[in-house]
């Protein structure tokens, strides 16, 4: 996959939901019914993060889920790469991006959101072909108008700004121009998962899906 396609895709998958839950999932009896729940909600891609030991079994549960596009975030090497795409993986998300991690997605036709905090760092994934990037850390890194002045001079890169999104600010990144979503967290907080408020999530879930961009 050229990194041009993988682009397109991504922003394929990006443009399915105003919010992309970022989901830390310790229990993989839970990844059916919070991606449903999820899903239920008007939240159709959904990024699981390699940070736990079920991270991938949550994967090729959540996989099995009609209506939702799970993905994998974390990606941090080839390996990961390859493990994710065998969980059944339909996208990945890195917090930054090396041509080591680049040249795995590609090879294994992985569509990638590549993370980028700096203009340099869009450049670069611009001058290879990448044209939606993940905005990260984005509170960190400047929020709203830090993202709001690297797109002045490279309108031709789209983000998806995450960490540190959250319902207060969610609609001043969603209103920029070269914003098409926003990864959150939010939508899935720990206490709901852990005591089964599917309902709840969906919920939440629904009241993202409705935020306008």
């Amino acid at each position: 996959m050229t990194p041009q396609t993988a682009s397109a895709k991504a922003r394929d998958i990006c443009l399915l939901a105003p919010i992309v839950p970022v989901l830390v999932v310790e229990d993989a009896a839970h990844a059916a019914p919070l991606a449903t729940a999820l899903v239920a909600g008007g939240l159709l891609a959904l990024e699981v993060t390699l940070r736990t030991p079920a991270a991938l079994e949550v994967i090729a549960e959540m996989a099995k889920i009609e209506g939702g596009v799970v993905g994998a975030g974390t990606l941090l090497t080839p390996d990961d790469v390859i493990a994710a795409k065998k969980a059944g993986a339909q996208f990945g998300v890195s917090p930054g991006a090396t041509d080591l991690l680049l040249d795995a997605c590609e090879d294994a036709d992985l569509p990638l959101l590549p993370g980028a905090a700096t203009a340099t760092e869009a450049m670069r994934l611009l001058e290879r072909g990448y044209t939606m990037l993940k905005f990260f850390p984005a509170e960190a890194s400047g929020g709203a108008a830090a993202l709001k002045a690297i797109g002045a001079p490279i309108p031709q890169v789209s983000f998806c700004p995450t960490g540190g999104v959250s319902p207060s600010n969610a609609a001043d990144y969603l209103a920029l121009k070269n914003v098409i979503c926003a990864g959150g967290s939010w939508v899935a907080p720990s206490e709901k998962v852990q005591s089964g408020d599917w309902d709840g999530i969906a919920a939440l879930a629904k009241d993202a899906a409705a935020l306008s961009r």
